[in-house]
């Protein structure tokens, strides 16, 4: 947490905000909920996280919006969780598994091997569930659609790349990269090079330069330091999103996969209280 408290930020002339997004929320919804919480007037965020992807979103407010474009520009650092042996349309757990391959014959030096050709400059396609435009759309409209569309490679940096964890089918993983970097595209080429597919199951983006997310703010926080309203101003009851449910980015596959999740959960729950049940009876 940061040690400057939020009274003595100064949104209106400019602040740098650092916040934790939460998991299905996209940087917009983030945007938009501390602008209405704090009611600023000039607010946008210095570069984007996916909705299933949580961690450092940098917020500018007043004068600080001229800084964007400056840090945005400076590197990033994520960990996260690849899966081998299946993939997904959109490289992550927004979409349903397409094909599975078998990788129970990996070996940790094969995986960690996979590494190396990805450090440095390469090239790395987009995925189509993404923001890149195309034709003045944005490619995830276009994704969404059941569309196909052609996205050209770029040119990005990988300047560190390590497995801190193997156990397949998951490998936890850290990177540091340029802008412009997608973890997403880097899990797809990723399973390609070991022949097994791979997809995204967690991405926390760490670091952006020098800001951490250990100095972040939650919303929780923001709330907490919401003005009051005045009390003849008519009050409009606002539906708040749980924090786990899908949202309008086209989240079906991972709501269905927590709705499954929590269902074992449910089960296990009356099995045990069944069995206990049983027990205090004997």
């Amino acid at each position: 947490m940061s040690t400057k408290s939020l009274a003595d930020f100064d949104f209106e002339t400019g602040e740098v905000l650092l916040l934790n997004k939460p998991l299905t929320w996209t940087s917009f919804d983030v945007v938009r909920k501390v602008k209405n919480a704090l009611r600023i007037k000039k607010i946008g965020h210095a570069g984007t996280l996916d909705p299933l992807a949580t961690g450092l979103l940098i917020l500018c407010t007043g004068r600080k919006t001229k800084e964007i474009d400056l840090i945005q520009a400076q590197e990033k650092e994520y960990t996260g969780t690849f899966r081998l042996g299946e993939t997904t349309p959109s490289f992550d757990l927004e979409t349903a598994v397409d094909m599975a391959r078998p990788y129970a014959h990996l070996t940790e030096e094969q995986i960690q091997a996979a590494v190396t050709p990805f450090l440095g400059h390469i090239q790395q396609t987009p995925p189509l569930f993404s923001a890149v435009k195309i034709d003045g759309k944005r490619a995830y409209e276009i994704a969404r659609k059941g569309l196909d569309a052609e996205i050209k490679a770029k040119t990005v940096e990988i300047k560190a790349f390590e497995l801190t964890r193997i156990a397949l089918p998951e490998v936890d993983f850290r990177i540091v990269c340029s802008k412009g970097t997608y973890v997403r595209s880097l899990a797809r080429d990723f399973g390609l090079a070991l022949g097994c597919g791979a997809h995204l199951t967690r991405l926390v983006r760490t670091r952006i330069g020098e800001y951490r997310v250990e100095d972040a703010f939650t919303l929780d926080d923001i709330q907490a330091l919401r003005p009051p309203r005045p009390e003849d101003a008519q009050r409009t009851p606002r539906a708040e999103r749980p924090g786990t449910a899908p949202n309008r980015a086209g989240l079906q596959y991972f709501a269905a996969l927590q709705a499954d999740a929590l269902a074992v959960q449910a089960r296990q729950a009356a099995e045990e209280a069944a069995a206990s049940e049983a027990a205090d009876e004997q």
